[in-house]
């Protein structure tokens, strides 16, 4: 049976936005009191999630409070996390606890407390392709919205003047360890479905915990406290060269301000790569109280004169690993330090390793022609989140926007929570051509090149001046 078409909506919007994560989130609470702005944006899921598999009891975001949708660009918005507090009739509870960063669970309803009332957004719609009409001068956007089981029951077409792409990130699985991941049998998850199989995980005998950043730490952190003193049968490798504490010093998290931003989009694309291979432990590393926490629980197991049955192993990564009859996994290990190799035995696995960006070439594929590369042919991204476009398309003032997906050309701050409200008014601004929101010229008390930047807000789409026709006598 065919898929019956959506009504078209012919008259072009001014944005439309695919994917709605904290990125979109922010844009779109931000889009919302601009009254001359038509905006709506479209999301698969049915629902906002914000990493469900990962909202262990007691886990923390890892940016104060101030970096929610809102705030870093509007504090008086209706919906900064205080006014989500103080509707809740929760703002003195929240004063009293003195907490500068809220569990990671409160964050995920927070988000879903203003989902739940922005009008422009559409959950259960899939967004197929994105394409540009030269007729029109618009882009054309296909989606399919979806039934309960994620089925299509109609399709749609959208026309709009600029589209903001805020797909984000999707679970990374290591070559090696991919055939494992979907074979019946023993478990091996990634820690993104973490909590959904925790009780599996903790009915099997030994567990491994692969990869050394905070999602790995959590993990097994929650894992050592839910077994038995003496029982706990835990193994935690990771590739880096130490269960590193990440960077979290005041002038390190300048790092994560729009003036480094500019800097570092400002500097040449091999520049640019070096930096952001060197600049993990900014973003990749463990917070220093979830180190602590794991130590003291470690630590207090000791108390009785043994030690725990746990094994923490930094600089090792795993070169092969394949499955025993149908109970076990053999992990083939190998030192970087000390160039040996072993086996290790394991009835569960948690894959810790992380998440990457997904990837634009589905819904952009029809826009390929037009879009502009660099040396690794990955799309260009100008200073305001715009890709580089063929001339074609930008003299019309139409334009894709991206969110957490320009690394490449900004910087660690890109997947940063705390940028988000900065870079989604950074959007607004460009994409209305004045300045709806008033941002700081100056972030940082560090300067980190000689000659930094300044930021500027492009000139609105201006009609093409008429000559007055003058009648002659």
């Amino acid at each position: 049976m065919s898929t019956p078409p959506l009504p078209a909506t012919d008259t072009p919007r001014d944005l439309v936005g695919i994917g709605i994560g904290p990125c979109n989130l922010s844009l779109a609470a931000l889009a919302h009191p601009l009254a001359e702005l038509d905006a709506v944006f479209y999301e698969q899921r049915p629902r906002f999630d914000w990493h469900p598999g990962l909202l262990i009891d007691g886990a923390r975001v890892q940016v104060p409070f101030l970096a929610d949708l809102v705030t870093l660009a509007d504090p008086t918005s209706p919906w900064t996390f205080l006014n989500y507090l103080k509707t809740h009739q929760r703002l003195y509870p929240f004063y009293f606890a003195e907490r500068f960063h809220t569990q990671r669970a409160e964050y995920d309803t927070y988000c879903r407390w203003v989902a739940d009332q922005l009008p422009g957004l559409r959950f259960r719609h899939q967004v197929d392709a994105v394409r540009w009409n030269p007729e029109r001068d618009v882009f054309e956007v296909d989606h399919a919205q979806l039934d309960a089981d994620g089925e299509a029951e109609a399709l749609g077409r959208t026309h709009t003047r600029n589209v903001v792409l805020g797909v984000g990130t999707e679970p990374y699985v290591p070559d090696a360890l991919r055939p494992l991941v979907d074979a019946p049998g023993v478990p091996v998850v990634h820690a993104a479905d973490y909590l959904t199989h925790r009780d599996t995980l903790l009915a099997a005998g030994h567990i491994t915990v692969v990869g050394s950043g905070q999602s790995g730490a959590e993990v097994f952190l929650d894992l050592l406290r839910h077994r038995p003193p003496g029982r706990e049968q835990l193994h935690w490798i990771g590739r880096t060269d130490a269960f590193a504490p990440m960077e979290y010093s005041k002038l390190g998290l300048e790092h994560f301000t729009p003036d480094y931003t500019r800097y570092f989009h400002a500097l040449p694309e091999s520049t640019r790569d070096r930096l952001t291979a060197a600049q993990w432990q900014l973003h990749k590393g463990v917070d220093a109280t979830t180190l602590a926490a794991i130590h003291d629980e470690l630590y207090q197991r000791t108390l009785g004169g043994g030690w725990p049955d746990t094994v923490l192993t930094p600089g090792v990564r795993v070169r092969t690993a394949g499955r025993i009859a149908t109970t076990k996994i053999e992990l083939h290990l190998e030192h970087l330090q000390q160039n040996t190799r072993t086996r290790l035995t394991t009835d569960a696995v948690v894959l810790a390793t992380g998440h990457r960006e997904r990837s634009l070439d589905r819904v952009l594929a029809g826009l390929d022609p037009y879009i502009r590369r660099d040396n690794s042919e990955r799309p260009r991204v100008d200073e305001h989140f715009r890709l580089v476009l063929d001339p074609s398309v930008t003299a019309t003032g139409c334009n894709i926007y991206l969110q957490n997906a320009e690394r490449h050309t900004h910087g660690v701050g890109a997947p940063d929570l705390g940028l988000a409200a900065w870079r989604a008014a950074t959007i607004l601004n460009t994409l209305t051509g004045k300045e709806t929101y008033s941002l700081p010229t100056r972030t940082a008390f560090t300067t980190f090149g000689l000659e930094q930047p300044q930021p500027r807000v492009p000139q609105a789409r201006q009609a093409p001046a008429l000559t007055p026709l003058v009648e002659r006598r």
